[in-house]
């Protein structure tokens, strides 16, 4: 398929490629076909000019989404580097997702794009919910630890051959999906399977609520608090529960639930806490208020260990700063939206301070969004940056 455009812009086309490899879970944790072949089928797009030259190539995962629409992929590609669209065994549904597994995809695209496609050099780029995993990935490449998930279920990555990427791009992305949604994750709920059962101290969204932005300092380190109690209950709940169906021996080995109430943050509708250039009441999603309560939040429907794994505060072990603090040896580029509706400001900073390699970099592009839309000047800014950097560490030929 090709791309229109101006003339200045690459004449890039999309090769779809699949990979893969095999796979014998237990039960089934996919859907349909790709859970019952006795393999794991990865699907990518690889957007480059044919007549390309280049021996660099940029790789884009999220856990669960697939990023080949997106603006700053494209831009890379219309700028003339080799792009590849990777995409985990959970696309677009992260009910089950567990993140150990998303590495060993990760780990298999980047082998790929070393031995199948003949790149030399390859650059992992963390966009979003990428950016954990990506620190995640390179921190298991660089010195490999875990040989089994939070629920205790084997996936060795000490074993899974893990290539480390030759650099890092930390961009738009927050710290992890556990700890973004414990700071999303709504407080008042007193009941897991009543949501109406409410406290209305810590339920801000009530016009009842007798806590009104400003917020004090005070009440907002209660609500933080006791948004990290709600993710622990939660996390006991899931612990026992899955202890008590393996005690059981039948053929229950998982169960499903929903969790309720997952975009209630002070940031949201006070813009003095964590300033930055977002729009107030306003995230990457819409209105928090309507988010909070539909069908399509942070962990909305989800299993016991994937709850385990992603979301679980205490447990997951993709947490970015911890795993920022293990990457040592690779060169990372950190870019900073100041106007992201999904990023709060505070996340950034924190990667930046924990990750442990000497060779890192930060920039801040002002006024730039999450998808930097109607921003076609910020999207540049943040295409040379990328390139610049790339070519100054060697990544990237001229």
């Amino acid at each position: 398929m090709s791309e229109s455009g101006p003339a200045s812009k690459a004449a890039w086309t999309r090769k779809p490629l699949i990979l893969s490899f095999p796979d014998n879970p237990t039960f089934n944790e996919t859907y349909g076909f790709a859970g019952n072949s006795g393999k794991v089928n990865l699907e990518a797009q690889l957007l480059r000019d044919p007549a390309s030259t280049q021996r660099t190539v940029y790789v884009f995962m999220h856990p669960t989404s697939v990023l080949h629409l997106l603006p700053m992929p494209l831009a890379l590609a219309d700028a003339g580097l080799d792009v590849l669209c990777a995409a985990s065994r959970y696309p677009r549904n992260d009910t089950a997702l567990i993140f150990e597994k998303v590495a060993i995809d990760l780990g298999k695209w980047i082998a790929y794009a070393r031995e199948a496609l003949g790149y030399e050099k390859v650059v992992l780029v963390g966009w979003s919910g990428g950016g954990s995993l990506s620190l995640f990935y390179q921190a298991q490449a660089e010195s490999p630890s875990i040989t089994q998930t939070p629920a205790g279920d084997p996936v060795d990555l000490t074993r899974a051959g893990l290539q480390p990427a030759d650099g890092v791009i930390f961009i738009a992305a927050h710290l992890s999906r556990a700890e973004t949604m414990t700071e999303w994750l709504d407080p008042s709920v007193t009941d897991e399977l009543d949501p109406d059962n409410r406290d209305l101290e810590l339920d801000i969204y009530s016009p009842d609520c007798p806590n009104k932005p400003p917020f004090s300092a005070a009440f907002v380190a209660r609500f933080r608090e006791a948004q990290r109690a709600r993710n622990r209950k939660i996390t006991d709940w899931a612990l026992a529960t899955l202890k008590r169906l393996r005690e059981q021996g039948t053929e229950e080995q998982e169960r499903a639930f929903v969790v309720h109430r997952t975009m209630c943050d002070v940031r949201w509708i006070d813009p003095t806490i964590d300033p930055s250039d977002r729009r107030p009441g306003h995230t990457y999603m819409g209105d928090p208020r309507t988010v909070n309560v539909g069908p399509v939040g942070l962990a909305r429907y989800t299993t016991l260990r994937s709850w385990l794994s992603q979301w679980s505060y205490d447990l997951s072990n993709a947490k970015g700063p911890m795993n920022a603090a293990r990457i040592h040896r690779t060169p990372v580029l950190q870019i900073e939206n100041t106007a992201d509706e999904a990023v709060p400001a505070t996340h950034n900073p924190a990667i930046r301070d924990a990750l442990a390699t000497p060779d890192k970099e930060y920039v801040v592009l002002k006024g730039a969004t999450h998808y930097y839309l109607g921003q076609p000047e910020l999207l540049a800014q943040c295409i040379g940056a990328v390139i610049d950097w790339s070519r100054r560490k060697g990544l990237l030929s001229s």
